[in-house]
């Protein structure tokens, strides 16, 4: 059975011992292709905030930023440090610094499941593997050519069958033989499924089948890292059971999953972004920030 991570407060509680006795608050925006995360660390606090990207997101990370900061209760000049991350990261204009979603996500990790060695993250558009040591990064690979493997690849699944996306893990658990799905590109994956479907084959079949097919294509590039437990899953597939199962019996050990799976590179954001504080403060080198302004990302200006 899986492990899921206990949490001492809110979303990934154990991420609160790396907090200052400050009254500074540090800030991390991760822009995926499919959804926005923001993370707020302070007062002994996190503030973590999940919104839908959208087709705007490269001009509005202002808007989830100002949620963030209501829900935080907090004035946007009280934010000592910003950090981005993720697919949209330079369109963030009010970050001070940006990250990739690597050393995004291996911060973030390290801070809430430390005995993870092998991190497997499923997002919308791409898929990746990241080995940690002593909680740094000393290798990753990374699949983000192909829509396999990624939560894209379950929507267009989904929307073949007739099924909401957010039932597929819960539907694939009732099936009586997963189905064998003999081709992992997305276009002919769906028209096999819908074959298959018109012959007779269970919907439930049809879904563990995928998630087998998934799970064997994100092993094969992941252990290109000379998997180590404990693995650990993020991303939105986390959040998949059917999924997760199915990664469970190709990497032949429970795996580990944070409370939530989809803040893990938002949290190592604003990790990064106290660390890069209190590194100034401790050596007295200047801390360049940005102006205290939100507003739309200019991309012609």
């Amino acid at each position: 059975m899986r492990k899921q991570a206990a949490a001492l407060q809110g979303a990934f509680g154990a991420a609160l011992r790396f907090m200052s006795a400050s009254n500074d608050y540090f800030a991390g925006v991760d822009i995926g292709s499919t959804m926005t995360k923001v993370v707020i660390l302070g007062g002994g606090k996190e503030y973590p905030l999940i919104k839908l990207t959208g087709p705007e997101h490269r001009k509005l990370a202002n808007r989830v930023m100002e949620e963030a900061l209501a829900l935080a209760g907090i004035a946007f000049s009280e934010v000592a440090y910003i950090v981005a991350t993720g697919y949209g990261r330079i369109n963030v204009p009010f970050a001070d610094r940006q990250f990739t979603e690597i050393t995004c996500h291996a911060k973030g990790l390290a801070s809430v499941l430390p005995s993870a060695r092998t991190v497997v993250d499923i997002g919308g558009q791409d898929s990746k593997g990241i080995r940690l040591e002593n909680g740094k990064v000393v290798d990753f690979v990374m699949n983000d050519k192909c829509a396999a493997g990624t939560g894209r690849f379950l929507e267009i699944i989904a929307d073949a069958l007739g099924v909401p996306l957010d039932k597929l893990g819960e539907l694939s658990l009732t099936a009586e033989k997963p189905a064998a799905i003999g081709n992992m590109c997305t276009v002919f994956a769906e028209q096999e499924v819908v074959s298959q479907l018109a012959g007779g084959e269970s919907v439930p079949n049809l879904i563990a089948g995928i998630h087998q097919a998934i799970a064997g294509r994100i092993f094969a590039l992941v252990s290109k890292l000379k998997i180590k437990p404990e693995v650990a899953i993020t991303g939105g597939g986390a959040k998949n059971i059917g999924l997760v199962k199915a990664l469970e019996s190709k990497f032949g050990c429970p795996v580990l999953i944070p409370r939530e799976p989809l803040l893990t590179g938002a949290l190592g954001a604003a990790l990064m972004a106290q660390e890069i504080c209190e590194n100034a403060a401790k050596t007295g080198a200047a801390l360049v920030r940005k102006p205290r302004q939100l507003g739309e990302a200019s991309f012609f200006s």
